[in-house]
């Protein structure tokens, strides 16, 4: 087995390591379910390298993604659902149905994306897709009943919580302007002070939930998205805790033997800096 660009060599070694017989005893082990979190893993690397500018990195990210696209093909084939060349097929013909101004009749690409557009083949994907499972026996509703329950559980937190409030604002419930929202989280923190005093323990987190909700409510009106501020901040603390761990080793301490005091003074330091 050699290296190739070809995507039919990953996908013979996927097959290869899930072979009951001659295959990766880890590799045939897996089902979906534990898969799933280094796709998403994964996905996370692939962003990690494009903030630090790394196309070498990002390069083998993405393969490692790509590794794990035909993982999950792979699985799906062994089970008689679909093989990898069904998962292009799929994407392929989404994208050249939801560009018809770049894909379709000469009329289709003079006329661009007509308003309204977009939805409405949104709106024939869906029904199809419904059809499909109607089809298999399963419940025609894929992500639930409800309004929201399209927006998928497994996003990170704070990216869920910005979808929700999104799609609920778009049937009016929703705040009129930020400023009400800053009340209602001044709101939420007596409640949270509440909860600590009475010491509940499942109050304390249901009361934190509250205030991170109205906290991602107000970024959402200040047109500040959460995920971003939030993954901003945490650069900023590691840079400025490495100022600190830096600043302790040109003296000749350590973060292990150095007390708060030193290390707050060290900090304000890099604040100063920055």
């Amino acid at each position: 087995m050699k290296p190739s660009k070809d995507i039919s060599r990953l996908i013979e070694i996927m097959a290869a390591l899930r072979a009951p017989e001659t295959g990766c005893p880890w590799d045939i082990e897996q089902d979906f379910s534990t898969i799933a979190p280094y796709t998403i893993e994964e996905a996370y690397e692939v962003a990690d390298a494009i903030a630090r500018g790394d196309l070498d990195d990002l390069r083998d990210e993405l393969g490692d993604l790509l590794l794990q696209v035909v993982y999950h093909a792979q699985m799906a084939e062994e089970a008689g659902e679909f093989a990898f060349g069904d998962v292009v097929q799929a994407i392929t013909t989404k994208m050249i149905r939801r560009h018809p101004h770049v894909f379709g009749d000469e009329k289709a690409r003079s006329a661009g994306m007509a308003k309204g557009m977009w939805e409405k083949i949104k709106a024939e994907e869906k029904a199809e897709k419904r059809n499909a499972r109607l089809a298999r026996g399963h419940d025609p509703e894929d992500h639930g009943k409800g309004f929201l329950d399209g927006i998928p559980v497994a996003l990170p937190a704070l990216t869920r919580a910005l979808k929700l409030q999104e799609k609920a604002a778009r049937v009016g419930f929703d705040w009129s302007e930020a400023t009400p929202i800053l009340d209602k989280i001044e709101e939420e923190i007596g409640e949270l002070r509440e909860a600590l005093s009475k010491g509940d323990t499942a109050s304390i987190k249901d009361e934190f939930g509250d205030m991170l909700f109205a906290v991602v409510n107000l970024g959402r009106h200040l047109k500040v998205d959460s995920e971003a501020a939030l993954s901003g901040t945490n650069e900023k603390f590691r840079s400025r805790f490495h100022h600190v761990e830096q600043a302790l080793e040109a003296s000749g301490n350590t973060l292990e033997k150095a007390t708060l005091d030193e290390m707050e003074m060290l900090w304000q330091q890099a604040k100063s800096a920055k």
